[in-house]
């Protein structure tokens, strides 16, 4: 047992990694409390369960007898609770370090990527539980049919999104990892560029256990440049590369959903079902898989699991849909992420016209990938775009790019687009031009689902009758 503090406080503890492991700290008889700005569902949850929670931060949240302070990254360092903690000399952990430490008590399996970790390490969730296996795992959005983001299992399997950002991903040693891509993202914290971020995806690869397993996409040459900067040899994952472990024999589309033949090792592991649209998902699908297979799970118990598996919270989520028109909701907010959520929009609904409101996420990351982002809503037929959202931006990232920046360069694309400065704004210009077969996309990080469930609330009275196209 790695853990021998006995009462652990959690700052910001309804987070979605730290809800979980105050969880998982608790269950092992730890007195485990935590602050945070608001009650939510989350920190009603915790409290139900017998942790104290504490509704606002202050000095006097912890308590005498505490030997340990747990903050997020986000926590800054005047925050009272943090301040009081080095008062009194109380060791403060970021989250990422105790969620390794955790880890290292358990079969870790650790699912990394600049895009789609959420989503695989969801599925990998869904197939263990699905199997009859009680992971603990910490997912980095909520999960319906996972009751949530985090879970306390009774099994000794450890599934985590690993992330990125801020080297967190080092904190972990799995026993079996993913790499599902690596690209250039976060560029305001690896100022080295492209090359920076393979020599750090390359350290976590190389801290997988001797006797583990490393999983990488060999559809992504620079995910197979880490492995071998690692040295480590792979097992690999393929759309389309026979050569690799695990690849598609056959796949087909029907309404955007896909059916896939997989075969592994060489030998027919049979037909496997999405109950998620895009072709993206396959992929993420059969790093899952693997996961699965490494714990232990056979081919005919992924099959209902995998079919069943409906996505998590932000990841092409249907927010409603009435009077013709359909509205979903979607994190992505890269390139490479928005290009593949669109393409799997327009074959899932085909002969519609789609409507994308997306909120660039970050100055830096606008600044740095703006022409990226200009040509990655083809897919798109019209795209609606307010102000930048503000985080760890300096003054001069906010100069150097605005949102109308943006709107030049997909213009010059070719791509019809508006910049409107504010969500009332969006919504005026949607409730007067929505009409029945339309779809409605939000995408970003922020808080751009806000326009989603505003026209939601008033959809049923704003869309013009008007026969839907067909494809």
């Amino acid at each position: 047992m790695t853990f021998k503090e006995r009462r652990i406080h959690f700052i910001g503890v309804g987070g979605v990694g730290m809800c979980g492991i105050a969880r998982m700290l608790a269950r092992e008889g730890k007195t485990v409390s935590g602050s945070d700005l608001k009650e939510t569902d989350v920190t009603r949850l915790l409290g139900a369960e017998g942790i104290r929670i504490f509704i606002g931060q202050s000095a006097s949240n912890i308590a005498e007898d505490v030997d340990l302070v747990v903050a997020t990254a986000a926590i800054k360092p005047d925050n009272p609770e943090i301040v009081e903690a080095a008062r009194r000399g109380i060791r403060v952990e970021k989250y990422a370090r105790v969620l390794g430490r955790l880890m290292n008590d358990r079969k870790g399996i650790a699912v990394s990527g600049a895009a789609g970790k959420t989503t695989t390490t969801a599925m990998v969730v869904s197939i263990l539980k699905g199997a009859g296996l009680d992971p603990n795992f910490v997912v980095g959005a909520a999960v319906g049919n996972l009751g949530g983001s985090s879970g306390v299992g009774t099994s000794d399997l450890f599934v985590v999104e690993a992330c990125e950002y801020d080297r967190s991903f080092h904190n972990l040693f799995p026993h079996c990892a993913v790499i599902n891509n690596v690209e250039e993202d976060h560029l305001d914290y690896y100022t080295g560029g492209l090359p920076e971020i393979i020599g750090s995806f390359a350290k976590f690869a190389e801290q997988v256990r001797p006797d583990g397993r490393l999983i990488v996409n060999g559809d992504d040459k620079v995910a197979l440049a880490v492995a071998r900067l690692a040295g480590k040899a792979p097992e690999t994952f393929s759309i389309d590369n026979t050569r690799a472990y695990w690849h598609c024999a056959s796949m087909y589309s029907k309404g955007g959903l896909y059916r896939f033949r997989l075969r592994a090792g060489g030998k027919d592991a049979g037909e496997f079902e999405m109950g998620i649209p895009g072709k993206h998902n396959v992929s993420n699908a059969l790093a899952a898989i693997a996961c699965a297979h490494w714990a232990g799970v056979e081919f005919d118990a992924m099959r209902d699991p995998l079919r069943e598996f409906h996505g998590a919270d932000r990841r092409f989520q249907v927010v409603g849909e009435g009077a013709g028109v359909t509205i979903i909701d979607d994190y992505a907010h890269h390139p490479t992420k928005i290009s593949k959520t669109l393409e799997a929009a327009r074959e899932f609904f085909a002969g519609r016209r789609i409507w994308v409101v997306f909120q660039p996420h970050q100055h830096s990351r606008t600044r740095f990938l703006l022409k990226d982002f200009a040509s990655s809503f083809s897919d798109a037929d019209i795209v609606l775009v307010p102000d930048i959202y503000f985080v760890r931006d300096s003054d001069e990232d906010r100069q150097a790019v605005t949102s109308a920046d943006l709107i030049r360069e997909m213009t010059a694309c070719g791509k019809e687009c508006y910049y409107l400065p504010t969500f009332r704004d969006i919504e005026d210009h949607l409730r007067g031009r929505l009409r029945s077969g339309d779809v409605v996309i939000t995408m970003g990080a922020g808080d751009v689902y806000k326009v989603g469930q505003s026209i939601w609330r008033h959809v049923e009275g704003c869309i013009r009758p008007f026969e839907r196209r067909t494809a």
